[in-house]
């Protein structure tokens, strides 16, 4: 009982088994840490003073918090000494727990190690480094600057993202005044071209001065508000000495719309830039160009950024989609079969510990509105939708996979497959042409005659690349050749995760669900209703292409041109010629069917759901069934039906704040406030529950900005005075609308 006051009031803690194994596991992990590293960990000690008592030790993540000095860290800490909860019985004289000493540690991502502020209260103010082998080292003012901006970006590019969704995490808003803003354009300016050395997303190969985690957390913080002028000024000082950042600044004038600058600075850049072209300039151009609808110009940019940096994916990435825009569908198969993939390495985490009990405290003001967090019914769903395997797809396999569906979305599933079969290979093919290349050599050996001069398709005959090399479209068009792709989508197990050690024949591949084996020849379908199974079986799925796996050898040279020294006779006796075809690579293969296992059960629901109309029968599924059909309907871009599946799942208890989020960012893009902002309300009553106490950069001042612009900011805050919300909410709403005040976003002033 005498543990339970020594919670925080407003703080999450996780309570430690062991006095100070968080910062034990912290140090151990330090060399795991790749990039940015995790959230903050503040770790504290809190006694009763009573000897013989057992201090306690307890822990929570943090963002937000200024890492520009110990002073500012030390005084985070500080300021949670006044949070500990009060002693129900005041008239009690039993002692009450204080924090006795504490310590916070910011992860480095420039220099590689961890700052630790250790303070004791009362006492002092400790300052160290402990570097990757867990060594103690001095601090110095270039690493505190180091640590101050690693801190920020941490805070700006974690702010909504679902892979750091962590217990007892907390999130503060970084910058919120416009001195401290300054301050951080002044620290990104001294250390922006060590931008590189804190990584990048995981869809580029390699970070350079402009596409690295700095670049991006300015481009996120500056470009979700509006103000590109402030971040344009940077780029234009940093422009001066390093010409690739010149793709940045033209950015940045687009975003300003400020056209004609934008073009005079890329057009001076692309003649500056030494050495090849810059793939980053190009694909500024190509970018614009393509808003213009002039996608016939930017496919000749989006060629020459593949020959720039063809070991990118998203140059074959932004190839492709250029292809797909100008309808050449069979070219854009083939760039796709490409792109050079990446192994996925996750976010940089904490280990997991096992607390001896978690303090969660619920924010009652604005959290009353939502449902119970308890596991009910609607938390449920069909085993066939829950191992959908498309969800479990990260990094460039992800990016890859919305290529493959906005391909689908244009020409249909029949047309796609026909599109597929005319450029690779397919299994059925290889196999006929393997067949009758066995019965002309078995022919040939039978009658002894000489073989002209030349080479035919031989069993044994090493394979020659051929799914890496050009191919001529029936359009005349030319594709270039990618290295070879030496990764494979990894496995996705019953869950949906990603498990990188699955193999088949060395080759990680994808497992589709149990529906859609391709051992099972009768293929089971999701729903029972007659409607829903014959709807299933009018799609059809793919047949299996040949793979380098699979095929030993190929009928083409290094040209992609029959070879000129083959025998007449043998042309004649093999009707398929591989001569115009590639193979297809095993990654791409499996992608064939995850599209294929989400358009199957895409078709059954939209089936179903006619059935019942017509027969007048209410429709029902649980709270998590229709929010992966919400899902499933955004992937495919079926938006009018995802929106719909959302809606009905806001008609269920389920605690779940995505649906309130997808609806909130589409009514923000149809201009609708009142929708909008109604929506805006749960989700907030969502983040304050898990302890995102940040106005920005978040989704829901990313869309009142995008309403702003266009309605003005007094439109939303007169829609907000007329609902008549209670006033702890409504404050916390108006936070969004006086962050735009204070730093003057479009349409502050109207």
């Amino acid at each position: 009982m005498a543990e339970a006051t020594a919670t925080f009031k407003d703080v999450p803690e996780l309570f430690e088994v062991d006095l100070g194994e968080s910062l034990t596991a912290r140090t151990e992990s330090l060399s795991t840490f790749r990039e940015l590293g995790p959230p903050d960990l503040c770790h504290v000690v809190k006694s009763m003073g009573k000897s013989g008592q057992r201090d306690l030790g307890s822990y929570h993540f943090v963002s937000g918090v200024d890492a520009s000095s110990s002073a500012s860290l030390a005084a985070y800490i500080n300021s949670l000494t006044y949070g500990i909860e009060d002693s129900n019985a005041w008239f009690s004289k039993t002692p009450v727990w204080k924090v006795r000493n504490g310590c916070y540690c910011c992860f480095n991502a420039f220099s590689r190690v961890d700052f630790r502020v250790d303070v004791k209260i009362p006492g002092g103010v400790v300052a160290y480094v402990v570097d990757l082998r867990g060594e103690r080292h001095d601090a110095t003012p270039e690493m505190w600057q180091e640590t101050y901006v690693s801190a920020l970006l941490r805070a700006i590019l974690y702010s909504d993202d679902p892979a750091h969704a962590l217990d007892a995490y907390r999130k503060l808003d970084p910058i919120t005044t416009a001195e401290g803003e300054l301050r951080f354009l002044a620290a990104a300016e001294a250390l922006f071209l060590k931008g590189w050395q804190v990584g990048s997303d995981p869809e580029i190969q390699v970070a350079s001065v402009t596409t690295n985690h700095l670049t991006a957390g300015l481009l996120k913080y500056f470009g979700a508000s509006g103000r590109y002028q402030q971040v344009a000024n940077l780029f234009e000082k940093i422009s001066v000495r390093e010409p690739e950042v010149s793709s940045l600044l033209a950015r940045a004038y687009l975003g300003m719309h400020e056209e004609v600058k934008a073009l005079q600075i890329m057009s001076s850049a692309l003649r500056s830039v030494p050495g090849p072209s810059s793939y980053t300039l190009l694909h500024a151009q190509c970018d614009f160009l393509r808003e213009k609808g002039r996608s016939d110009w930017a496919l000749k940019l989006a060629r020459q950024a593949v020959n720039a940096a063809p070991s990118e994916f998203v140059t074959w990435e932004k190839l492709t989609e250029v292809y797909i825009e100008l309808g050449n569908f069979e070219s854009a198969l083939l760039t796709l079969n490409s792109c050079p993939m990446f192994t996925f390495n996750g976010r940089d985490a904490h280990r997991q510990l096992t607390p001896s009990r978690v303090h969660l405290p619920f924010h009652r003001s604005i959290g009353e509105i939502l449902p119970e967090r308890v596991k009910t019914d609607d938390d449920e769903a069909d085993p066939a939708l829950q191992r959908l395997p498309a969800p479990g797809l990260r990094g460039t396999w992800a990016r890859a996979y919305a290529l493959l569906t906005k391909l689908v979305a244009q020409i249909g599933w029949d047309e796609l497959l026909k599109t597929r079969s005319c450029v690779f290979v397919m299994e059925e093919e290889y196999r006929m042409q393997k067949a009758q290349g066995d019965i002309a050599k078995h022919a040939r050996s039978e009658s002894e005659s000489s073989v002209a001069e030349g080479t035919t398709l031989a069993e044994g005959e090493e394979e020659d690349d051929a799914s890496t090399r050009g191919m001529v479209s029936p359009g005349g068009s030319a594709v270039s050749a990618a290295t070879p792709v030496s990764a494979s989508v990894p496995e996705l197990n019953g869950n949906g995760d990603v498990n990188a050690n699955a193999s088949e024949n060395g080759i990680p591949t994808i497992r589709i669900s149990t529906e859609s084996d391709r051992d099972n020849k009768e293929g089971g379908e999701l729903p029972q209703t007659a409607t829903a199974t014959a709807a299933g079986d009018t799609l059809e799925r793919p047949v299996q292409a040949a793979t380098e796996n699979e095929v030993d050898g190929a009928a083409a040279d290094k040209d992609g041109k029959k070879a000129s020294k083959e025998p007449p006779s043998a042309v004649q006796q093999e009707p398929f010629s591989f001569s115009n075809k590639r193979l297809c690579e095993r990654w791409l293969d499996n992608l064939f069917m995850v599209l294929y296992e989400d358009l199957r059960v895409w078709t059954i629901f939209r089936a179903e759901v006619a059935h019942f109309k017509t027969q007048h029968v209410a429709y029902r599924k649980t709270g998590l069934e229709w929010e992966i059909l919400g899902d499933l309907g955004v992937r495919l871009h079926h938006k009018e039906e995802a929106k719909e599946a959302y809606q009905r799942c806001l008609d269920t208890p389920r605690y779940s704040v995505k649906p309130w989020n997808k609806l909130m960012e589409m009514y923000a893009d149809e201009g609708d406030i009142q929708r909008c902002i109604q929506t805006a309300i749960r989700v907030a009553a969502y983040q304050y529950a898990e302890y995102t106490e940040m106005t920005y950069p978040t989704q829901i001042a990313k869309c009142f900005f995008k309403l702003g612009q266009v309605h003005g900011h007094g439109k939303i805050s007169y829609t907000l005075l007329s609902m008549g919300l209670p006033e702890p909410i409504l404050k916390i709403m108006d936070s969004y609308l006086q962050y735009g005040k204070t730093f003057k976003v479009e349409g502050y002033d109207f």
